[in-house]
């Protein structure tokens, strides 16, 4: 499903007719990176209230949380061939479906396993959303606005995790700071889980008014109405007929990669794989998610009232929407390795201060509380972990990946790469919660320690491809 053709020969990319136009069609199709923020992090607002309202432990609190992700799983590593066989519109209108019925369905659970189930649900169009969104911007965009226009794709990710956490503080104060509090004869934390089908329903609505990828047209014969989106997204001025030809020779001409195209030497796979493995999980093992799915949780648990811990949930979004922006200013100035390592040197001191701060955390008569100085260097080390991930490893794994691996396995690799993140993702979320039960300033310094740890492992394995042609990628 990846876009392989070059260019337009003949010099550069024409200006598009309706440059406006190709944005709109971007941006609608990013509203499904949107949803995969928003549904990943709105589950943090319910939190306190699913563990209350079910009466339920943390180890089973947490497979609940987590449940999302095998959904995730799966929904990434089947969305790629459903696509080929229907097409990505069909696929991001399946997708649309699915997040509208996890929405209704979680907000209205009559038992615990029947909101795991729905998570599971989100989470397959959540991992739809994370594969089909990318590739039919790549398809549908002008070689020349290309790279901006894939940009959309995180940009709204963030925006949706920051949208998600302002909607349940806004929620949580209509319902008087209680997360079990009744609006409209439903409890806050279900109003929280149900508003995201409002999203849901309009990315199934943009789908019928964007035009259906052209090259997934050409490989079904329908040539002509190819064309038709290529005049329209990439200008008058080109060539139709030999760009047409030029996307079906490269499809023709692609090599299928598969997981025995990996097999090496060392433990089986080959080392490059094994470096994009390594990318993957350690993004997740700094424990970043637990500050998307907790963080309201975290808050209350050292002695923050819930309405504030809502709103330093939403400040912490928007630390991830700035810290993004600067990542994808200086990934191509600074180079990829450089960011890496300034962002984990930053991650090791922000994680290591929270691990300092909670460990004064203490209970006096029931009451949960930290004193006043290491309240703050908690508040502000969470926000500066957030910022230096969002700049460096939030953005940079996702550059990496897509460019370090030669061609011929460029495809089959990044689908292991992107497995193991879900796995560590998985790993993060299902253990936190114990973990914090058990020791929360414990459970910082394991983060802290593989922030440490990732230093070295870019030094001495990651590739820098900046400025490389993938095709130098050997």
């Amino acid at each position: 499903m990846t876009s392989t053709e070059k260019p337009p020969t003949g010099g550069r990319a024409p200006h598009p007719d309706h440059l406006g136009h190709v944005i709109f069609i971007a941006a609608a199709a990013a509203m499904g990176g949107f949803l995969f923020g928003y549904d990943s992090a709105v589950i943090n607002g319910a939190v306190e209230a699913i563990r209350d309202r079910f009466d339920i432990g943390s180890e089973a609190l947490a497979q609940v949380i987590a449940a999302a992700l095998i959904g995730c799983a799966i929904g990434a590593a089947t969305a790629g061939r459903i696509a080929d066989r229907i097409g990505r519109i069909r696929c991001m209108q399946i997708a649309s479906v699915l997040f509208t019925v996890s929405a209704i369905g979680s907000a209205l659970p009559f038992a615990l396993w029947e909101l795991a189930m729905w998570r599971v649900v989100g989470g397959f169009a959540i991992g739809m959303a994370s594969v089909i969104g990318p590739a039919y911007i790549a398809e549908v965009s002008p070689p020349a606005y290309r790279g901006r226009l894939a940009s959309f794709q995180q940009a709204a990710i963030v925006i949706g995790i920051a949208l998600s956490q302002l909607v349940n503080w806004g929620i949580l104060n209509l319902a008087g700071g209680d997360q079990r509090g009744e609006i409209a004869g439903l409890e806050a934390w279900q109003w929280m889980l149900g508003v995201m089908a409002i999203p849901a329903v309009l990315y199934g609505l943009f789908s019928f008014v964007i035009p259906e990828s052209p090259r997934y047209l050409i490989s079904v014969g329908r040539t002509e109405e190819a064309k038709k989106v290529l005049k329209d997204v990439e200008g008058s001025g080109i060539d139709v007929d030999a760009r047409a030809h030029e996307i079906d020779l490269a499809m023709r001409s692609e090599h299928k990669s598969t997981f025995k195209d990996l097999r090496g030497d060392r433990f089986g796979l080959l080392p490059i794989v094994w470096v994009g493995i390594g990318l993957s999980v350690f993004q997740q093992l700094v424990g970043i998610n637990v500050i998307f799915y907790y963080s309201s949780s975290l808050w209350q648990s050292v002695g923050i009232d819930p309405t504030s811990s809502f709103f330093y949930s939403f400040t912490t979004s928007i630390i991830n929407i700035i810290g993004t922006v600067i990542a994808m200013i200086f990934v191509d100035r600074l180079g990829r390795k450089p960011l890496a390592l300034i962002g984990s040197a930053g991650m090791a001191v922000s994680l290591g201060l929270c691990a300092w701060a909670f460990s004064y955390k203490e209970e006096i008569g029931g009451e949960i509380s930290m004193p006043e100085l290491q309240g703050t260097v908690a508040l502000i080390a969470a926000h500066t972990f957030v910022l230096f991930f969002a700049l460096s490893w939030g953005v940079v794994v996702w550059v990496l990946l897509g460019e370090m691996f030669p061609n011929r396995i460029r495809a089959a690799a990044l689908g292991v790469a992107a497995a193991a993140q879900w796995v560590a993702n998985w790993l993060i979320t299902v253990t936190f919660p114990t973990l914090s039960d058990w020791n929360l300033s414990g459970a910082y310094v394991i983060y802290t320690v593989f922030a440490l740890l990732s230093i070295p492992f870019v030094i001495k394995w990651v590739p820098e491809t900046k400025g490389k042609a993938l095709e130098e990628m050997g």
